[in-house]
């Protein structure tokens, strides 16, 4: 089995900082922002281990993350990365629905 090292970009820890700001102040939900943000946390780990099962994103809209671009959705919300050799690189962590608009 092959391992690969995750690297989370700067932009995405913005996003997971938001994730967890919006669940935890605008809804007021501290428990489920938590919780959600560690299930989250460990869908982005296994990649090290599977990176390369999902399949390449063909939607013009990812392509600018590169042609190999990869994604894998928790519940709502969509990880987009890229695989180089033994790294796998997370660029974004999005609302499954706004992948269009990126």
């Amino acid at each position: 089995m092959k391992y690969y090292t995750v690297h989370i970009s700067d932009q995405a820890v913005e996003d997971l900082d938001k994730l967890f700001d919006i669940i935890f102040n605008k809804y007021r939900m501290p428990n489920t922002a938590f919780k959600y943000l560690k299930e989250l946390r460990k869908v982005i780990i296994s990649l090290s281990r599977n990176a390369e099962t999902y399949q390449i994103q063909t939607r013009a809209s990812l392509q600018q993350y590169g042609l190999n671009v990869r994604r894998i959705n928790y519940k709502k919300m969509a990880i987009i990365y890229t695989v180089h050799g033994e790294l796998v690189y997370i660029h974004r962590v999005v609302p499954q629905n706004s992948i269009s608009g990126l």
